[in-house]
């Protein structure tokens, strides 16, 4: 286990890495504290982003004052008139093996923007297709499909793509959520043979260099499925400073010996997407590459960054397995970067996002670092209101940090505390007045 010292000294490692990446670097001294931690490395991403500001003025839009290439640590872009023809060359944010190789990487605003511009891409090749949707897929994402991509047939699954017979010519895309339950995640790579066209992979929730990852890319290629990776950038890979919105799609590249046809059809996805991409203005900026990527230094810092949350992870899972067994709703989804608590009442998202509040409110004034806050990855604790597409409901999500294992285990035990003092006590089901006790 990781003590206190041991924490401090590598957080000091990745500010230090951040502040060598300034035209003029700061003077530092070690942290001494969590909140010393979080304040140094978000300052100090922010002057980041101002001299790139600074530097590279003449860089607009319009690319007016073009005297060279735009440069961004080790990224490289060249472009025109509003980036619609943005190119980027730098090192792969994903850690591939020899043996796989991306075809084409297609970087864009968002991960939304990324996995929409697939979608509308992958619209213009197919009249229609079955879409299916592993449990606890991202929510605006199956929003996205329902309400946006109407000639695509959304088929929730309950564990894997075995389940569901394909129909007759129909084309068949597989969801494979990094959202999703453990359980659910290794069916799905026990599956032999599976009848997909193929498998859109939202890596987001796991860290570039993960096993899971090689895993999922392996079972593709290995039953020859075309498979496109997409990510949200902002979330695990800025050493948990949400650097800038950043998202992509890396089209793998089949075995050799795969049939032509299958390589062709990725290459036209690819070549699609990419109009998709110019036509909506979802292009990426330039400033929202984290300039520290690729560098040894900041692998074996992300590495260790991860294997601390994912210890802390295990750990609240152990927690409120044991503390809430009544309460939990998931606690080993396969990124095991959160835990989700559902209220034994029905509530709305109003209701559940103060919930969320109160929570944090009050393990704040005990001194406790849990913000209430979106998203994952952090220095610190983070609880919102999170929807359960699976069951659909609303629950709490908790976001797990990395935090000295010491310190989270508190705060584990005191959100377990708070939830079965408060969750009965103070919140009704959606629409019904409250009542006072009798």
């Amino acid at each position: 286990m990781e003590t206190f010292e041991a924490y401090l000294d590598r957080k000091y490692e990745e500010i230090t890495l951040l502040n060598d990446f300034l035209g003029t670097p700061l003077a530092l001294r070690r942290p001494t504290s969590v909140a010393e931690v979080i304040e140094h490395k978000f300052h100090i991403a922010a002057a980041l982003k101002a001299d790139h500001a600074l530097h590279d003025w003449a860089l607009t839009e319009t690319a007016w004052a073009h005297p060279g290439r735009l440069r961004a640590g080790p990224f490289e872009f060249s472009y025109d008139y509003q980036r619609a023809d943005l190119e980027v060359r730098g090192p792969s944010f994903y850690q591939f093996d020899h043996s796989t190789s991306a075809n084409q990487t297609i970087y864009t605003s968002s991960g939304m923007a990324a996995i929409s511009a697939l979608l509308l891409a992958f619209a213009r090749l197919v009249s229609e297709a079955d879409i299916l949707a592993l449990p606890s897929a991202y929510g605006e994402t199956l929003e996205l499909i329902e309400n946006h991509a109407r000639q695509f047939h959304l088929v929730p699954l309950k564990s894997s793509p075995d389940e569901v017979a394909p129909g007759a010519g129909q084309p068949r895309i597989l969801l494979f959520d990094s959202c999703t339950p453990a359980a659910a995640f290794e069916a799905t790579l026990h599956c032999a043979r599976p009848r997909l066209d193929l498998v859109i992979f939202d890596t987001t929730c796991f860290s570039t260099g993960s096993g899971r990852i090689r895993r999922v890319v392996n079972w593709a290629r290995r039953w020859e499925v075309p498979i496109a990776l997409v990510r949200s950038h902002t979330k695990l890979d800025s050493l948990g400073v949400e650097y800038g919105r950043l998202g992509s799609a890396v089209f793998v590249a089949c075995e050799k010996h795969v049939a032509s046809a299958k390589q062709e059809r990725l290459e036209d996805l690819a070549s699609e997407m990419r109009n998709a991409v110019r036509l909506f203005g979802g292009a990426a900026v330039p400033a929202h590459f984290p300039p520290y990527v690729g560098t040894k230094a900041y692998r074996a810092l992300t590495d260790r960054r991860m294997a601390a949350i994912l210890r802390n992870s295990r750990r609240t899972a152990r927690c409120f397995a044991s503390g809430l067994a009544g309460s939990s709703a998931e606690l080993h989804f396969a990124h095991g970067l959160y835990v989700t608590l559902a209220p034994k009442r029905v509530l709305d998202e109003k209701q559940t996002k103060q919930m969320a509040a109160d929570l944090c409110d009050d393990l704040r004034r005990a001194g406790l670092p849990l913000r209430h806050a979106g998203s994952f990855g952090f220095d610190f604790g983070a609880a919102e209101w999170f929807r359960d597409t699976a069951r659909n409901r609303h629950v709490v999500r908790i976001a797990v940090p990395d935090l000295p294992t010491p310190l989270w285990d508190r705060v584990a035990g005191a959100v377990a505390e708070w939830w079965s003092a408060h969750e009965e006590e103070k919140f009704q089901p959606a629409g019904l007045p409250t009542t006072a006790p009798v």
